[in-house]
C-alpha cells in the first residue's frame, strides 16, 4: 500500500473500528494527537503502537503540539508543564531553550511520539493578534532564529523531529487563523528583513508548517498554504527551505471552501503533506480522497527528515538535566 501524503487526527483515546479501517485503507503518512486523545502514559503509548501496527511502519510519524505555555497537549498530573517560549527567551540563555526541548523530547519519545510541532519561529509584533503572543521567542529575527534552532536541535538530540512554524511568518496576523483569515499588507522588502528572515536562517531544518495568512505584497488573493507564488517565490525561493512542507490544519476557518478543495489546492501550490486535525471522519475521507501518494521529491524529503532521528535519542541524565533546567527557569 502506498503512503498517502496526509496527516490525520483521530477522535478519542482509542482507535474506533471505523478509524482502523480508514487508516488501513488510506495509509496516511502520520497521526497527530490532541488533548482529546490523551488520558495517561500507557494509553498514549498504546494508541501510538496501534496506529503503527495498522499502517505497518515502525517509524510512522506520531505528531503532537508540545510547545510549552498555552500550547501543550501533555500536562499534569502525568507530565510536567513547560514554560512558554517568551519565558524561555527572557531567561537570556540559549541553553535553557535547547535543554527544555531536550526534556520535552524525553517525555515524547517515551510515549512513541516522534514529531513535535515546535519551534515557533514567528516574530511577536505589538498590536498583532495574540494567537502567537508568548509562543514567540521575540521580535528580532536573528535572536528568534538562534533560539528556534536551539529548540530544534534539542528535539533531534532526543529522537524527535521538529516542525518549524508557521512559515513564512504568522506574527503580524491580526486574526486567529483557526477562526478567520488575516491579511498582511507590509512591503515585501520589510517582510524579507523581518518575518521571512527568521525562517531563512532555519531553512535547513527538516520540516516546516505553513501559515494560513495572505501576504498582499506577494499574493493578494491566496493565503500562503494554497499560494503557488508564496511557496515557490518565498518559501522555496527567498527563504530557501527544501525540507518537508506540511500545511497547517486544512479544517481551520482561515481557509474558505471545502476541505477537499483546500487539500487539493495545497498540493497544487507546492505543499508536500496536508494536515487535518479534528478527527471528523467525513472530513478525513475528503482529505484522503484529495491527497496524492507520497512520492517523488516529497517522498525524498520525508525520508530525509526521518533519517535525522533514525539513530534514536542521545544519552541523557534526566534528573541532572531537570535540575539544570529548573535553575535556569521556573517550570510552572
Amino acid at each position: 500500500m502506498a503512503i498517502r501524503a496526509f496527516i490525520s487526527g483521530c477522535a478519542s483515546t482509542v482507535l474506533s473500528d471505523e478509524e482502523k479501517h480508514f487508516f488501513s485503507e488510506t495509509y496516511p503518512w502520520g497521526l497527530i494527537l490532541f488533548k482529546r486523545n490523551i488520558e495517561n502514559p500507557a494509553q498514549v503509548a498504546q494508541l501510538a503502537r496501534n496506529y503503527r501496527e495498522i499502517v505497518g511502519r515502525a517509524d510512522a510519524p506520531i505528531l503532537i503540539d508540545q510547545e510549552g505555555g498555552r500550547v501543550q497537549r501533555l500536562g499534569p498530573p502525568h507530565w510536567p508543564n513547560f514554560p512558554a517560549a517568551e519565558k524561555l527567551a527572557e531567561a537570556s540563555q540559549t541553553d535553557a531553550v535547547g535543554l527544555g526541548a531536550r526534556l520535552i523530547a524525553n517525555e515524547l519519545a517515551g510515549l512513541g511520539i516522534n514529531v513535535d510541532c515546535l519551534p515557533v519561529a514567528d516574530l511577536r509584533f505589538p498590536g498583532a493578534h495574540d494567537v502567537i503572543g508568548d509562543r514567540a521567542y521575540g521580535n528580532d529575527p536573528a535572536d528568534v532564529a538562534t533560539l528556534a534552532r536551539a529548540a530544534a536541535e534539542g528535539l533531534i538530540a532526543g529522537g524527535v523531529l521538529p516542525v518549524v512554524k508557521h512559515i513564512p511568518g504568522h506574527g503580524r496576523a491580526m486574526a486567529d487563523s483557526h477562526l478567520e483569515l488575516s491579511r498582511v499588507s507590509v512591503s515585501r522588502k520589510e517582510l524579507e528583513r523581518t518575518d521571512f528572515e527568521a525562517f531563512r536562517r532555519l531553512s535547513d531544518l527538516p520540516l516546516a508548517m505553513t501559515a494560513h495568512v495572505i501576504y498582499e505584497t506577494v499574493d493578494a488573493v491566496l493565503p500562503a498554504t494554497i499560494s503557488p507564488k508564496v511557496i515557490s517565490e518565498i518559501i522555496r525561493g527567498h527563504i530557501g527551505f527544501d525540507g518537508l512542507l506540511m500545511t497547517d490544519d486544512v479544517s481551520m476557518k482561515a481557509l474558505s471552501g471545502s476541505i477537499g478543495d483546500n487539500t487539493k489546492a495545497s498540493f497544487a501550490a507546492g505543499c508536500d503533506l496536508a494536515l487535518h486535525c479534528n478527527g471528523k471522519m467525513d472530513e478525513m475521507r475528503e482529505v484522503a480522497r484529495n491527497s496524492p501518494p507520497l512520492d517523488g521529491k516529497a517522498a525524498e524529503r520525508a525520508k530525509k527528515a526521518l533519517d535525522r532521528i533514525a539513530g534514536g535519542p542521545k544519552p541523557l541524565d534526566v534528573a541532572e538535566a531537570w535540575e539544570r533546567f529548573s535553575a535556569m527557569v521556573e517550570t510552572v
